[in-house]
């Protein structure tokens, strides 16, 4: 019984909220839930894998030992020893072509993130501007005890939608920033784990094979 309640009152609640927003609140949610379908996306894709060291991971799959990867320098190790253990010539042009899809997958929706970050409180900004001005009308109309709008309207306006662009915007950035520095050190393993395999001895099993 309370849950249904405080559901209901949580309802109605959001719905003034975005009523009184005026027609810039529709675009800050929308931007709101792409934000974060963009971080969930980037934070899966990110995983590194187990906590070892480059050569640790090569090593372990130069033994032959297989198991499911869980990120993407495990997954790209495993890869890469099976291109380093035929034998191609070569190497990393193969590596590079290998590699590729993972430096892709690391970057897909920063573009979208870092648009929305920085779009989000201008929105606001927006909203801010569109109710002085409803207020200000108000003022002229000398309508200040509205029904619908006026004075209280117009302020309510102004502070919501700056209030959600703001909420939008400053977590967004954080957490992009983390995610930014991540990324980075994932690539920066990526290019070690490059260097590694084209600095071992050929494998013995691939001499000779074409």
């Amino acid at each position: 019984m309370w849950s249904a309640l405080s559901t209901e009152g949580f309802l109605k609640e959001a719905l003034f909220f975005f009523e009184a927003g005026g027609y810039v609140m529709p675009p800050l949610v929308v931007a709101t839930i792409l934000l974060w379908f963009g971080i969930g996306y980037r934070a899966s894709a990110l995983r590194r894998g187990r906590g070892r060291s480059v050569r640790e991971m090569i090593e372990t799959f130069d033994k032959g030992e297989r198991h499911r990867a869980r990120g993407i320098v495990e997954e790209a190790a495993m890869r890469g020893v099976a291109l380093w253990r035929r034998g191609l010539p070569h190497l990393r042009r193969h590596l590079d072509d290998a590699f590729s899809p993972y430096y892709s997958e690391l970057k897909r929706y920063t573009v979208l993130i870092k648009t929305i970050v920085a779009v989000a409180p201008l929105l606001g900004l927006l909203g801010t501007v569109v109710g002085m001005i409803e207020t200000f009308n108000s003022l002229g109309d000398m309508s200040l005890f509205a029904q619908s709008g006026g004075i209280a309207g117009g302020i309510s306006q102004a502070l919501f939608t700056t209030q959600l662009g703001l909420a939008v915007a400053i977590p967004g950035m954080v957490v992009k920033g983390f995610m930014d520095r991540k990324q980075q050190s994932i690539e920066m393993e990526l290019d070690q784990l490059k260097d590694a395999l084209c600095s071992r001895a050929p494998a013995p099993r691939a001499q000779g094979e074409v």
